[in-house]
């Protein structure tokens, strides 16, 4: 049902935990399974420097968060911000079908710090 690469983020999530001091925070939440997903950024001359996330979630929600920040790392504001769903599911190597969603509210809580982040500064 989930790929080795899910079941390694989820029993080994990279990035986990709330950020001291971040820059910016973005949540995205699911009301129908009520999965919640904050993503913390620490942003230095335009490129994220360090991220981290909290995930209330399945282990599709705790693989993406986690997968969401390994993607987004080390890149601009403006790079992070292209990050599709579908990049997610495909460097997870898929995720069951009612479970894509997952993926999908890691990228629009990445998105949301990223604008809360703009906003600000």
């Amino acid at each position: 049902m989930y790929s080795k690469k899910v079941i390694q983020h989820f029993q080994n999530p990279k990035n986990m935990g709330k950020m001291k001091n971040p820059d910016s925070v973005g949540e995205a939440g699911n009301p129908q399974c009520g999965d919640v997903m904050k993503i913390y950024l620490k942003v230095s001359v335009g490129r994220i420097k360090d991220i981290s996330f909290e995930t209330m979630g399945c282990v599709s929600a705790i693989a993406t968060s986690s997968m969401i920040t390994e993607l987004a790392k080390e890149r601009t504001l403006a790079e992070a911000e292209k990050i599709t769903y579908q990049d997610v599911v495909n460097e997870l190597g898929e995720l069951p079908p009612v479970k894509v969603h997952c993926a999908g509210m890691a990228v629009a809580a990445l998105k949301k710090a990223i604008e809360n982040y703009c906003k600000s500064h």
